[in-house]
């Protein structure tokens, strides 16, 4: 099954130190149907590539020389803030998932996945949906909550802008950790009706990715409701 985004082949870029690795993952993608349109071996090299290749899905190795994993993430997303990162990592560290996650990252994979595990979870991050190794996905929710409990910036804000109904209901979902297909089903809607809901959220609330937006709604009680 060819992998599509917006009627055409995803577009992905890998990057690994390991080239025997790299090269295996790259062409297991591309076998798949994605588009792999450029990969990397390093950090700085991954940066350049990625603000210049633009894909659709960066699937990142968190160990690379020059430029840590977390950091490339960071540089690559504040050029592209609507790129997919999917990390794929032998670490399954605590402390790993949740950087990576804070750093903007869509979903955390362990390198022990399957071949299919992995086309799965490239597809679903290309979707928008939050992919993570069976274990890691409660983690990652904890701290949603840990950081919606934090004091919020006292510096002058804007009122919060009007939800529709609609948006408020898929953020309430959304809050609760259930993924864009979940929420289709639940809501009965189409899985792309649900990423546009998510997109127009964040453009009226001013927010960068999903992590932003489920602290917005904990902080509202959303996922309570």
């Amino acid at each position: 099954m060819t992998a599509q985004h917006d009627g055409r082949p995803v577009t992905v870029m890998v990057v690994d130190d390991h080239p025997m690795w790299r090269d295996a993952v790259a062409r297991d993608l591309a076998e798949a149907g994605f588009d792999v349109v450029a990969t990397a071996g390093d950090g700085p090299q991954a940066v350049r590539r990625a603000k210049a290749a633009g894909p659709d899905v960066l699937v990142l190795d968190l160990n690379l020389p020059g430029l840590p994993g977390v950091e490339v993430c960071k540089e690559v997303l504040a050029d592209r803030p609507e790129l997919r990162v999917l990390v794929l990592s032998a670490s399954g560290e605590h402390a790993d998932v949740l950087e990576a996650v804070k750093s903007g990252a869509t979903g955390y994979l362990l390198k022990s996945a399957s071949t299919g595990e992995l086309l799965d979870a490239v597809r679903r991050t290309a979707s928008g949906d939050p992919v993570f190794t069976p274990g890691l996905a409660g983690l990652v929710l904890g701290e949603y909550r840990r950081l919606a409990g934090e004091p919020a910036p006292t510096a002058d804000q804007p009122a919060a802008p009007q939800l529709t109904e609609r948006e408020t209901e898929v953020l309430r979902l959304v809050a609760k950790g259930l993924s864009y297909k979940q929420i289709a089903e639940r809501l009965v809607i189409s899985h792309r009706t649900v990423q546009n809901h998510v997109q127009n959220t964040l453009g009226k609330l001013q927010l960068h990715n999903r992590v932003e937006l489920v602290r917005y709604a904990i902080e509202r009680g959303l996922d309570d409701a």
